[in-house]
């Protein structure tokens, strides 16, 4: 098995948006690869649906409605290059400020 920080693109803290569809978001987490259930891949079009052997990130990610979670194939993601924050609300509780696009990540301590 090749290390994951090898094959990751992007990593914990970056800004990045989606390839086709019009949000972005904060990395929070990465799996190495597809790691969700089989029912949220098939509900994926078949036209776009993303390899499984492929790191898949976890977003705290935002569009022009609404804050949410995503969860993203590496193949669909590029770097945000806007500088702009992210406005969804648990930023704050996960990461410091945001510097050349990346956010830095807060030392952890639980709350919960």
């Amino acid at each position: 098995m090749p290390t994951v920080a090898r094959d990751v693109k992007f990593h914990i803290g970056q800004v990045v948006r989606h390839r086709f569809f019009p949000f972005r978001g904060v990395i929070f987490d990465v799996d190495p690869e597809f790691a969700n259930t089989e029912e949220w891949w098939q509900a994926i079009p078949e036209d776009v649906r993303p390899r499984k052997d492929q790191p898949y990130y976890h977003l705290l990610a935002e569009n022009a409605e609404t804050t949410y979670i995503a969860y993203v194939s590496e193949q669909n993601l590029l770097p945000d290059e806007t500088g702009r924050p992210v406005g969804h609300p648990q930023v704050a509780e996960l990461f410091g400020e945001l510097s050349n696009g990346t956010y830095r990540r807060k030392t952890a301590h639980h709350t919960h």
